[in-house]
C-alpha cells in the first residue's frame, strides 16, 4: 500500500487530464500532436506536485508512455490508493459545528467514501438548507444555507461543471458591524454534494466561499 498524498480535488484533476490523454490518442492520428499532448499533460499534473518524492515522481512518470484502454484503467485504479481520505468525523461531532440547530438532519455518514471527498454536503428539504463541512486552514469547518432550486443545469461555483444547481445564500456578520447586523453571501451550487466531490478540481472557489460566510 503506497502512502496516500494528494486530495480528492488533484486526484479528479488527474483523472481528468489522463482521460483526455486517452480521447486523443483515439481520436488524433498525427503522432506529433499525440507526443505534445502527451507531454503537456505529464507536465500539468508534475506541476501539481512540487515537493513530490522520488517514488512519486515515477509514478507520474508513467503517464507519457500509456497507450492503451487497459493501460489507463490500470493506471487511474493504481491512482485511488494515493488519496487522501477526507478526516472521519462522528455525529456527534457533526452537531457540534452547528450548535444552534437542535434538531440538525445528518448525513449518512456509513456510506460515504471518505476517500473521494473534498467536502460533507448535504441537505435538508424540510428547513430548504444546504449543510457544507471542510477543513478549513486545517481545522473542520461547518457553514450553512438556504437553497433555492433552479430546476435546471447550470455552472456550479465550487466545482465549475454544468449540474443540477441550487442557488444557496449565507448569512455573515458584516466585518466591524454590532453584532445583530448580518449580510448576506450567495452563489450557485449542485444540489447533488456527491457529484460535486466527483467533479471538484480546485479548493479555491469552496474555500473563498467559506471564508466570505465566516469572515
Amino acid at each position: 500500500m503506497q502512502t496516500p498524498f494528494m486530495g480528492n480535488h488533484e486526484y479528479n484533476l488527474i483523472k481528468r487530464l489522463v482521460g483526455r490523454l486517452e480521447y486523443n490518442i483515439k481520436t488524433t492520428a498525427d503522432q506529433k500532436v499525440i507526443s505534445a499532448i502527451r507531454h503537456t499533460t505529464w507536465t500539468r499534473v508534475v506541476e501539481m506536485f512540487p515537493a513530490a518524492t522520488e517514488e512519486q515522481k515515477r509514478f507520474f512518470d508513467r503517464i507519457p508512455t500509456l497507450n492503451r484502454a487497459e493501460e489507463f484503467q490500470a493506471y487511474l485504479n493504481e491512482l485511488e490508493q494515493y488519496v487522501t481520505a477526507f478526516p472521519q468525523i462522528t455525529e456527534q461531532q457533526l452537531k457540534k459545528l452547528f450548535p444552534k440547530i437542535k434538531k440538525l438532519k445528518l448525513p449518512p455518514l456509513a456510506e460515504l467514501d471518505f476517500r473521494f471527498l473534498t467536502y460533507i454536503g448535504w441537505t435538508d428539504i424540510s428547513s430548504n438548507k444546504l449543510f457544507i463541512v471542510y477543513n478549513l486552514d486545517g481545522k473542520m469547518t461547518g457553514i450553512e444555507g438556504r437553497f433555492t432550486p433552479t430546476n435546471k443545469k447550470g455552472v456550479c461555483c465550487l466545482c465549475n461543471k454544468h449540474e443540477e444547481i441550487a442557488f444557496v445564500t449565507a448569512q455573515t456578520k458584516a466585518k466591524g458591524s454590532a453584532l445583530d447586523h448580518f449580510g448576506r453571501v450567495g452563489n450557485y451550487m449542485c444540489i447533488d454534494s456527491a457529484k460535486c466531490n466527483q467533479n471538484i478540481t480546485d479548493v479555491f472557489p469552496l474555500e473563498r466561499f467559506m471564508k466570505d460566510v465566516l469572515n
